[in-house]
């Protein structure tokens, strides 16, 4: 729908920009939109558009997005060397356009601790709300699960609000009232139309730098490919000022830095990667919060809903979240069911699975068994805040396109497993509530759900006896991503307070990669924002775009200065 939006295919093979993005994703969309205002912008995003794509716009469609394993599919599934199944975003837009939606601002100390201007975040936060965030409309299933949060005493309730508080509250969404999803890639209506281009399928494959004796390498174009696997090249216009950044995400930031010769040495030497700079911290840090649920049939049929309303319970290291309705349960389910014999025995690290043939085939047995039942029902979630286990990142070959080896090490930390056994007794108090009693079977006990969770193949963890009783080993065995994971290019770390990459000139990295923890409830508000909030601090003291310099064709000596040192 932008007239500055083309295919990879159309673009020159050699262009040159003040600012070269690489991802189009939560981070990079506000980012691009922001520097437009002042300066040329260019984004490489390796997907496509989520425009015109129903299973990406429609609420009712989020499980079919989330386990579509197609090969040009928004949605990239991996999966961790924990036994994980995972996704990474491949669209405009990024993550927001295959998350469950929930929109929140980060707690108030992650933006002290970044050492971030608060005004200016506040002003962030308002400029991604007015295209992207909206309050919800709060039905049965969500207004029975926040009845019984109050109930069981997770006070006070906040009502309908964005910030992060403690208590029950209703969050908000970036579904509309029709139902209809807005991204990332909405907010690129702010942008100034004449001095942004952004393309599509460009998938990059490394960056360039210019190194000069006695000085920091430093970044000055990149090498991308279309569709059709033609290579290309984006350079920077000769300016102290222009940089190359990356927003690929916590999976894509630190392959791509690795792929361009920046990580730890040995590794890089090990795929035959020329080293530009020993950072031995590029792929550490990575963590995913740990996700557990129980899946709670109902007899009455209830509304298509995703996250909205949250606990956040004083004195836990957990949050409660919910969601529910007839495509979401099925779907979810189902997919789950797919994925499984996709990926059996396929788990990247060489090792086989966990699991036997037929504790799959009865898992998949009980899937369809409940199929009828999961028509009406919903979920009911924790998710362990932090966390506090890390794990690393590792290239499994030098194409850009292939998933990296990463490990989470879910609850390696005892402290991330104790929240976990927190939130799962809060979500078993929540169920047993007056308040929730209407909406599940009076005669199914929660230790049914447990079991119910304990049979459906929701990873490629192995399930012990003990777990059907022991919250501990449930949570160790059923665990699943909620798809917030971050690290890799961590601050103070691999960048520093301006995101900028230590030891390295002329490259920023600005998305969930340089997170220390997740901000609040769910990352993507505060990823949106960050976009926006570098974005102003960037342009502080440039000088304004000359656009009439910018129809004519760029000097050949600026040409010829840029390319004589690139090797």
């Amino acid at each position: 729908h932008f007239p500055f939006v083309h295919d990879a295919t159309v673009a020159p093979p050699v262009v040159y920009f003040d600012y070269i993005i690489i991802g189009g994703g939560t981070a990079g969309c506000p980012l691009a939109a922001t520097l437009s205002q002042n300066a040329t912008v260019l984004v490489l995003e390796r997907g496509g558009s989520p425009y015109g794509d129903s299973n990406i716009t429609n609420v009712g469609n989020f499980g079919s997005t989330i386990s579509d394993t197609s090969p040009h599919s928004a949605s990239q599934i991996f999966i961790s060397e924990d036994g994980v199944y995972n996704t990474r975003a491949r669209v405009l837009g990024g993550g927001s356009a295959i998350n469950a939606g929930f929109y929140s601002r980060a707690e108030p100390e992650f933006a002290r601790d970044a050492g971030w201007d608060e005004d200016l975040v506040r002003r962030s936060y308002d400029w991604v709300e007015s295209k992207v965030a909206f309050e919800p409309p709060v039905r049965q299933w969500q207004s029975a699960v926040r009845d019984g949060l109050v109930e069981i005493g997770v006070l006070p309730y906040n009502g309908f609000t964005y910030d992060h508080v403690q208590g029950t509250k209703i969050g908000g969404t970036i579904f509309d009232d029709q139902g209809r999803r807005h991204t990332a890639a909405d907010l690129l209506g702010y942008a100034n139309h004449r001095t942004i281009k952004v393309y599509l399928h460009a998938t990059v494959s490394r960056i360039l730098f210019t190194r000069r004796r006695w000085a920091n390498p430093r970044a000055c174009g990149v090498v991308f490919e279309d569709a059709l696997g033609i290579k290309k090249r984006a350079f920077l216009r000769p300016h102290p000022q222009n940089e190359v950044i990356l927003t690929a995400g916590a999976l894509g930031s630190p392959q791509l830095m690795m792929l361009s010769g920046i990580g730890p040495a040995l590794h890089l030497k090990s795929h035959g990667i020329h080293v530009v700079l020993d950072q031995p911290n590029v792929g550490q840090g990575m963590a995913d919060n740990p996700m557990n649920l129980l899946y709670v049939p109902s007899p009455v049929p209830v509304e298509i809903s995703l996250i909205q309303v949250v606990g956040i319970p004083p004195g836990q290291n957990t949050y409660i979240e919910t969601a529910s309705g007839l495509s979401f349960a099925y779907s979810w389910a189902q997919g789950f069911a797919r994925d499984y014999v996709t990926f059996f025995n396929q788990v990247k690290s060489g090792k086989p699975s966990s699991l036997t043939a037929e504790t799959m085939a009865k898992a998949i047995d009980t899937v369809h068994a409940y199929a009828n039942t999961s028509l009406k029902g919903g979920v009911i979630l924790e998710k362990v805040k932090g966390p506090l286990s890390s794990g690393d990142l590792k290239l499994r070959s030098r194409s850009p396109r292939d998933n990296p080896s990463v490990t989470f090490n879910y609850f390696k930390d005892p402290q991330d497993l104790r929240g976990c056994v927190e939130g799962m007794r809060s979500i078993v108090n929540m169920i047993n509530s007056p308040s929730f009693a209407r909406l599940r079977y009076a005669n199914l006990p929660v230790q049914a759900l447990v079991d119910l969770m304990l049979n459906l193949p929701v990873n490629l963890r192995p399930r012990h006896v003990s777990s059907s009783i022991s919250l501990e080993q449930f949570c160790i065995d059923t665990v699943m991503t909620i798809w917030h994971y971050h690290g890799g290019c961590q601050v103070g770390k691999v960048v520093d307070r301006d995101y900028r990459v230590v030891g390295v000139d002329g490259l920023r990295v600005i998305d969930g990669s340089t997170f220390l923890k997740s901000p609040g409830t769910n990352p993507q508000a505060t990823v949106m924002m960050l976009g926006r909030y570098m974005g102003m601090r960037i342009l502080q003291g440039r000088p304004p775009v000359n656009l009439r310099r910018l129809r004519g064709r760029f000097p050949a000596s600026w040409r010829r200065r840029w390319h004589s040192h690139i090797p």
